[in-house]
């Protein structure tokens, strides 16, 4: 490209991530003038029509924003929901919802890593393509899900969409004799999560960094799935420290009931999903938030795994910024997620009723956990009978838009700067690749938009 000269490249449909979406990048003069990361699902409006329902439908009706995540919409709508009437759910029944939520992250993790990210490693064009040069990893990838899938149908009653969450717990809850066959299929999940560490730890990364902050929940003790309180970790170039760096930085915590006083959401015009910004800068929420803030509180042997893998030790100050080391990370929660659905598998008693009484009453509640894309916030105010007054849905791919739009300036110029100049094919492959990085749920992003009609 000549130094005069702009172009801009239009990518109308991403490929291999969760949902439709496109790419708009505009290059000026040997910059990138600008890059848009455009949601054109229509908007899902689910906000409005969660106005006026029951307060036990929520965690039912929010669990179809995603086919892949919906037990993360389940969790934080009931956990938001039983706030609001005064009600914690603890003991076996909090151990069975964390037991449902591992087979989430399980399946899903898996999926990302093997049908969508990993082809872009190893010069595929899909997991079709995948399967005919490295079958055996492609059919443990597979094998890993199903096990996740399995964990879900049980105690959820199916994979997709699960139907026996309610409040208060399930409508029915498994014998120690049902759950035992899975404990079976998991000890050999653990052996298919480390190789799948292994596997990715051998992949060839690009040098790149993220000058973002970092939000993810955060619980002193053990690893985030369904609690724990938002803390966010500064920006590189903040604290002394310089842009690059990739040590540990200053963290904050703030209660849950803070959330949308720190996370404000806000329309841009090329997308249906809101932009987000943690006290007015761009953050990333998701797998590698999640090991910066939380990684040190890993059991021995995942934090053993990710060191052979590459990923330094946490509890000495390490953190990945690396967004292409996603991939790494993201197979290190798996391997948690199996070892942590064993754990309460093996400490399962059944309680004595499949849920607790949730009455209705007046007021705000707010729940949040971690989907394996990110922090997800709900916040719902009842009426005294329990009807829904006010809702508000908070995913994790609307509040990393932003940084992702920066993540692809910053590749892209990268590019430009080393020469000669890209095609764009070529572009087109980086730009793809980059967003992938944060496996994207364009789909649950597409969740809220105000309108406004002028006519002259």
């Amino acid at each position: 490209m000549s130094p005069q000269e702009s172009k801009l490249l239009r990518v109308e449909s991403l490929a291999r991530v969760e949902g439709q979406g496109a790419l708009h990048l505009r290059l000026r003069d040997g910059e990138v003038a600008e890059a848009r990361l455009k949601i054109y699902e229509p908007p899902r409006f689910f906000e409005a029509f969660l106005r006026g329902r029951s307060y036990t439908e929520p965690p039912d009706i929010t669990s179809r924003v995603c086919g892949i995540c919906p037990v993360a919409y389940q969790m934080s709508a009931c956990r938001a929901i039983e706030n609001a009437c005064g009600i914690v759910v603890d003991g076996q029944l909090a151990a069975l919802r964390r037991l449902l939520y591992c087979g989430e992250w399980i399946e899903s993790q898996t999926l990302h890593i093997h049908l969508l990210h990993a082809p872009d490693f190893l010069g595929a064009d899909s997991v079709i393509d995948l399967a005919r040069t490295h079958r055996a990893h492609v059919e443990r990838g597979l094998a890993l899900k199903r096990t996740g899938n399995a964990l879900m149908e049980l105690l959820g009653g199916r994979a997709i969409h699960p139907i026996n969450v309610r409040l208060g717990g399930f409508h029915s809850v498994p014998t120690g004799a049902e759950l035992r066959p899975l404990a079976e299929r998991l000890k050999q999940a653990r052996e298919d999560a480390e190789a799948t560490v292994r596997w990715v730890a051998g992949f060839d990364f690009p040098d790149a960094g993220l000058d973002n902050e970092l939000l993810a929940l955060a619980e002193p003790g053990t690893y985030p799935i369904d609690s724990g309180a938002p803390t966010a970790m500064a920006a590189p170039g903040t604290a002394g420290l310089p842009p690059d760096s990739d040590r540990a930085l200053p963290t904050r915590t703030f209660p849950l009931p803070a959330f949308p006083d720190h996370v404000v959401e806000t329309q841009v015009p090329h997308s249906t999903g809101l932009h987000s910004r943690l006290d007015g800068n761009r953050h990333l929420t998701g797998t590698l938030a999640r090991y910066a803030i939380s990684g040190r509180w890993l059991p021995p042997e995942v934090l053993q795994a990710a060191r052979e893998a590459g990923l330094g030790d946490p509890r000495e100050g390490a953190v990945c910024r690396n967004p292409f080391r996603s991939i790494i990370v993201r197979a290190v929660e798996v391997l948690y997620a199996v070892g942590e659905a064993l754990r309460l598998i093996d400490a399962y008693e059944p309680p004595p009723r499949p849920y607790v009484d949730v009455p209705a009453r007046a007021g705000t509640g707010h729940g949040a956990t971690e989907a394996p894309r990110g922090l997800l916030y709900h916040r719902y105010t009842l009426d005294p009978d329990g009807t829904v007054a006010g809702a508000a849905l908070v995913p994790p791919t609307a509040q990393n838009q932003a940084a992702i739009e920066q993540d692809l300036r910053r590749t892209v110029q990268a590019r430009l700067d080393v020469g000669p100049a890209p095609t764009d094919a070529e572009l087109t492959a980086l730009c793809e690749r980059t967003i992938r990085n944060h496996d994207p749920c364009i789909s649950c992003a597409t969740h809220f938009l105000d309108l406004t009609v002028a006519r002259d």
